[in-house]
């Protein structure tokens, strides 16, 4: 996690050097800082020449205990990008770190309302944000559909607080019963985040070096929807063995943390464990996965039955949730899919820590409550946790600002948004690897998502796959 955060603050950083010296011309701009009631911090950048529109940013996951500073937009070069053409920014720090949806969905309206003081009302509102970031942009349309004329999730958790806290436990209790069975590795009411991590990493390792143990670690990754593709600028693998050495790498430095340590801090909001998989068939859970051939093909150079592997998995003593907990995720949050603004997304393909399959569990869910002519998907051929070039992002904010000029959709084609990018020249086109700065062409392409595996919405069935739903605990 630190390696991949360092690589990207360096990233950002240089990018704005590269900005800087290729004369990029920034208004001048008037800065607001301040605190809300609650303790959040806010920043609010406005240029000289203000077209009116304001671009509410919401910043993803911060790690409880890590720096909490406020930001109002993802990195330095759409930044500039932004402000030098007239656009305004704003967004807080969120009042306390972690799966913090419920002090952050008021606190940016407060920075909002804030705004309004300071600098006056804009004629249009932008809700956008990365990861945590997106669910919380979807969030805030949702719940206060009346501030904003258009929404930007970059790869957001857009299916929704208790279908991906869902998922992610179907992946760890895979992972424990198959690999840890008997080590007191705790997937739920998490008691010890440190240790519990250490335990789960020493595992994890050991079962990296026996072919027996990567069909399984591939196993449990697929139940997560856990891509085979890790490093960004590298090209996307198709041999089964080389995807299970990305999914290991996602496991242990991005997804390990938060299933088996950061787990703890949500369990302690809710006052308990949101997550169950009482009902879940694994067998059907395998089939709809995006990684299901190249499970069987480790499994058969394993030597191992992987029938007799998912066998085990629904014999296997079940995990109930908490009522109280499961209310408390639902309010922080999930989706009804009543969007009443143009709606653009955009996630990577091979993103291992906010699965692509999000997107359609969102459209999904919009084109229930039909509003799908409201929503747009664009998709980046990469690897990577929100891996976007400035120029993917910033060809992304014009189609969508096109959108609310015209009143309608412009096309957003792979070609078309590829060209788009690529003519914003090669300070936007730009890429980490290790600590240099390289050319980096757009990447958007065609695609569909599958299915997300573990939907849950307010479409869903309350009592299915629960129990009994009048009891304390499902």
């Amino acid at each position: 996690m630190q390696r991949i955060i360092k690589r990207a603050a360096y990233f950002f950083a240089v990018a704005a050097i590269v900005l800087a010296v290729s004369g990029s011309a920034l208004a001048q701009v008037t800065t607001h800082t301040g605190t809300l009631p609650d303790g959040a911090t806010f920043l609010i950048e406005t240029p000289a020449n203000w077209n009116g529109t304001l671009f509410l940013y919401s910043h993803g996951y911060v790690v409880p205990g890590s720096p909490n500073p406020a930001h109002d937009v993802g990195d330095p070069a759409t930044r500039l990008f932004l402000l030098s053409n007239g656009f305004a920014l704003a967004g807080s720090s969120y009042a306390t770190t972690g799966w913090a949806l419920h002090e952050a969905l008021p606190d940016q309206i407060a920075v909002l309302d804030t705004f309004n003081t300071l600098v006056g009302k804009p004629h249009r509102t932008i809700a956008w944000g990365h990861s945590l970031g997106g669910i919380i942009t979807a969030g805030l349309i949702q719940r206060f559909p009346k501030r904003f004329d258009a929404a930007l999730p970059m790869c957001g958790v857009l299916a929704g607080g208790v279908a991906t806290w869902n998922q992610a436990l179907d992946s760890a209790f895979a992972f424990k019963t198959l690999l840890a069975f008997g080590t007191g590795l705790q997937v739920v009411n998490i008691t010890h985040p440190t240790t519990n991590l250490g335990v789960a990493e020493q595992i994890l390792a050991v079962a990296q070096s026996t072919p027996q143990g990567r069909a399984r670690i591939a196993l449990s990754a697929a139940l997560g929807d856990t891509p085979g593709w890790f490093i960004p600028t590298s090209p996307e693998p198709t041999d089964p063995n080389l995807q299970e050495a990305n999914q290991f790498l996602w496991l242990q430095q991005v997804d390990f943390p938060f299933v088996f340590a950061f787990r703890a801090e949500l369990e302690a909001r809710a006052g308990g464990n949101p997550s169950w998989n009482t009902g879940v068939d694994y067998r059907e859970q395998f089939e709809r996965s995006a990684e299901r051939a190249e499970v069987r093909k480790l499994y058969q150079e394993a030597g191992l039955s992987l029938e007799a592997d998912l066998d085990t998995l629904n014999d296997a003593a079940r995990i109930n949730a908490k009522k109280s907990a499961v209310d408390y995720l639902e309010q922080n949050i999930i989706f009804n899919g009543d969007i009443h603004i143009p709606v653009l997304s955009i996630h990577t393909s091979g993103d291992g820590l906010v699965s692509v399959q999000n997107e359609s569990a969102y459209k999904d869910v919009v084109s229930e409550d039909g509003n799908r002519s409201l929503l747009r998907q664009a998709f980046v051929h990469r690897a990577g946790h929100c891996t976007f070039t400035p120029a993917e992002t910033i060809a992304a904010v014009e189609n969508l600002i096109t959108r609310l000029d015209t009143g309608k959709w412009p096309d957003l084609g792979a070609q078309e948004l590829n060209a788009e990018a690529t003519a914003l020249g090669p300070a936007f086109n730009i890429f980490a690897v290790g600590q240099n700065i390289v050319p980096t062409p757009a990447s958007f392409f065609s695609f569909k998502p599958s299915r997300y595996m573990r939907p849950f919405d307010v479409f869903d069935d309350r009592c299915e796959d629960r129990g009994n739903c009048g009891e304390d605990e499902f």
